[in-house]
């Protein structure tokens, strides 16, 4: 299903209230996947204890449920966006849990992706 009308629907359209629902949605759901990600990382690769990689799986299995709540039917288009949020995310959350340090590069890129999120999610569609 997209964003088209479909007969007695009305067509999807952005209000604040849509937008700060989303964003929300798009954070909770880079924080689910790439702290999931972390801990089975840190399973594999920093030989953590067993349950590491089974929490990471459990909270992974929870990130693929929450996009669903977005509030546009437009698939490809919100995996899209979660993209660049997915970006300027894992820089954040790496700097946070590893101590890695974005540099200028990442900074840039992740701007350059958050500009492609807003053109994205907030162009005018007929």
């Amino acid at each position: 299903m997209s964003d088209e009308s479909i007969e007695g629907e009305e067509k999807f359209q952005w209000t604040a209230l849509k937008i700060l629902w989303a964003v929300a949605i798009f954070i909770a759901a880079g924080f689910a996947e790439i702290i999931g990600g972390w801990f089975v990382w840190k399973a594999i690769r920093d030989k953590k204890p067993w349950y590491y990689a089974l929490i990471g799986s459990l909270i992974l299995i929870s990130y693929g449920f929450i996009p669903c709540l977005q509030p546009t039917n437009s698939f490809g288009r919100i995996y899209a966006v979660y993209g660049g949020f997915f970006i300027v995310l894992s820089f954040l959350l790496g700097w946070l849990l590893d101590s890695d340090r974005p540099d200028l590069g990442d900074i840039v890129g992740g701007s350059i992706s958050l500009i492609g999120v807003i053109v994205i999610m907030l162009w005018p569609r007929s």
